[in-house]
């Protein structure tokens, strides 16, 4: 249940990717518009952005999904993808009467123009849903077989090369998929769509309960997928948010009721946090409750906010979850639609106005949600004394992250962190114990997602002082830092620290990589010491246990045949900056600047 609970949860924070160029796309779309800047080729632009939804899914997904977000995953989406479409498109079967209108003695010309019209007509119904399978599949692959060997008549095509080739042939199998049963498949999306159209009052409550609840885990990118881009059928645009910006006037339920909670409730419950803190307190917090008070307003992220009070008073978050559920029923009640291209702040509000339905009703609405969220937020933090920020006690506050403290692990893997008052990357690392327990790192629109070596190793308080604003552990070694807008720049500068920091305090005979000489004036990469990667190989099963070796920038992934046979504490015995058990079959060795060198050599022992 654990490992099904962490793969969805790596599915939903990939899907954020893709979702991420739906700004740009609405914005061109919107200011292209008559009634904006009456400019049709601006319009086009976005239009085109909407139009391929499905090929931005699968190189999204599969970059998000994929290791260190590598581009060949992406590029093996493309394959994938291409072969998809267009294999389904030969497949599909046109019914008869579909084409009738051309008339028996049309052309050939003309009858092969209606049939090539109605496939592109019906595959664009299914390019999200194939774009998505292609990324998922791709990310798989990649992460699967990136390392994979072959022999060496077919060595060009090994490691990441494979991974398109195998993308390819499997995006055979989805266009046998789509071509011949795509009546099917849109026939269970047509239903799908109804049922939950259908349920009315009661699948909207559903829908905005959901949403907040899954946020904890992250999984609310999943259903919210469904509802923006799969339900409904609008000309053969499907998806409530793509349904929206095509003109369909019945299309912005499944967004509208976000707008209250957003745009008013939750900065009424900053305001509440702010006058219930202690008078010493409050121009300390000010700056904080502010900030992320104007980001929910003016963009509609809100998970800083609900991250301070999610875990001090899960009942209370639990009432927001309701009221959100109420949000979109009397939106919906009211018959109120509203979209955006992000989310529900009031950039989107402005931008859509002229297309949405009733959009002055939010005015109303949102004044009884602030009343509603800051009466009860104020109520329910003096009643049940909650520690909401500015209610700490007197000594307890978290301080700025102190600079130069040095990252955890052992002597040979010591790294020196200084952080920069600009960024607090390197105090993230630090309390996330450090290069050795990082196992892999990726970031969606608020937060960071990490798998750890050692849940142990992890400061959750040192996280909060540095400045998270909640510590998620959806499983054992996984973790969840929610930051806030800035968690994907965080994420680059800790990827850069964990490919760059160098290392200290080693002495030459403890040191993995010893650098030779220079020459004319440039020194060489760092080279394995002879002897050294033949016991690395022994410690690790030997040849027969070692089923791939991967080399990113500063480490080696090895895919092992039995976990058994490695012998971890006499690793890390050998000078390693750090040894992780991302999975029982995968061994990382970090290495630092020399992994290549000492990658191609640990290869070359066991041609």
């Amino acid at each position: 249940m654990k490992s099904i609970l962490s793969g969805l949860q790596r599915i939903g924070g990939a899907l954020m990717l893709p979702i991420a160029v739906l700004p740009i796309a609405g914005l061109l779309l919107r200011l292209g518009q008559p009634d904006l800047l009456n400019l049709p080729s601006m319009a086009a632009a976005g239009e085109a952005i909407f139009a391929n939804l499905g090929l931005l899914f699968a190189i999204g997904v599969a970059v998000g999904l994929a290791r260190e977000n590598h581009g060949a995953a992406g590029l093996a989406s493309v394959v994938g993808y291409l072969v998809t479409t267009k294999g389904a498109e030969v497949l599909m079967a046109v019914p008869p009467d579909a084409v009738a209108s051309v008339g028996v003695a049309a052309s050939g010309a003309a009858h092969d123009l209606a049939v090539a019209a109605y496939k592109a007509h019906e595959l664009a119904k299914l390019s999200v849903p194939a774009g998505i399978l292609s990324g998922l599949i791709a990310g798989v692959l990649y992460n699967r077989y990136s390392g994979i060997r072959l022999p060496s008549y077919l060595a060009f095509f090994g490691g990441r090369r494979f991974v398109p080739i195998a993308s390819g042939f499997a995006g055979l199998i989805l266009a046998a998929g789509f071509g011949l049963e795509w009546q099917s498949l849109e026939q269970g999306m047509d239903a799908l769509s109804r049922t939950v159209l259908n349920a009315g009052a009661w699948g909207m409550f559903a829908y905005g309960v959901l949403n907040r609840i899954l946020i904890v885990t992250g999984l609310h990118h999943i259903i919210n997928n469904i509802a923006w881009f799969l339900l409904g059928d609008y000309q053969g645009t499907t998806g409530d948010l793509k349904r929206f910006f095509a003109g369909d006037p019945t299309a912005g339920a499944f967004m509208a009721g976000f707008f209250p909670v957003m745009m008013f409730g939750l900065p009424a419950a900053c305001l509440a946090m702010y006058h219930t803190a202690r008078p010493e307190r409050r121009r300390a917090v000010a700056g904080l409750l502010v900030s992320i008070a104007l980001t929910s307003i003016l963009t509609g992220v809100t998970e800083p906010i609900e991250f301070t009070f999610m875990f001090l008073a899960p009942a209370l978050y639990a009432v927001h979850a309701l009221l959100t559920g109420c949000a979109f029923v009397i939106m919906n009640w009211l018959h109120v639609r509203l979209g955006f291209g992000f989310s529900a702040g009031l950039f989107d509000y402005i931008l859509n106005f002229n297309k949405a339905t009733h959009p002055l009703l939010l005015i109303p609405v949102g004044a009884l949600y602030f009343l509603l969220y800051y009466s009860l937020f104020r109520l329910v933090i003096v009643r049940f004394d909650l520690k909401t920020p500015g209610r700490e006690p007197p000594g307890s506050e978290f301080p700025a992250g102190a600079p130069g403290l040095q990252a955890a692990g052992t002597a040979a893997s010591a790294v020196a962190l200084t952080e920069s008052p600009a960024s607090p990357a390197a105090g993230y690392l630090r309390a996330l114990g450090g290069p050795p327990n990082i196992t892999s790192l990726s970031a969606c629109t608020t937060r960071l997602r990490l798998v750890v070596s050692d849940p142990a190793a992890v400061d959750v308080e040192a996280l909060k002082r540095t400045g998270a604003r909640g510590v998620v552990r959806p499983s054992a070694n996984s973790v969840q830092v929610v930051l806030g807008p800035e968690a994907d720049r965080i994420a680059t500068e800790i990827r850069e620290l964990l490919h760059g920091a160098p290392a200290v305090s080693v002495t030459p005979q403890d040191s993995l990589l010893v650098a030779p000489a220079t020459r004319d004036g440039f020194p060489s990469a760092p080279v394995p010491p002879d002897g050294l990667v033949g016991r690395m190989a022994a410690l690790l099963g030997g040849r027969a246990n070692i089923k791939s070796v991967e080399v990113t920038d500063s480490r080696l992934r090895v895919h092992v045949a039995q976990a058994t046979a490695v012998d971890v504490p006499a690793l890390r015995s050998l000078g390693l900056r750090g040894v992780a058990v991302a999975e029982p079959d995968r061994i990382h060795l970090i290495l630092g600047p020399g992994a290549a060198q000492t990658g191609l050599a640990l290869r070359q022992q066991l041609a």
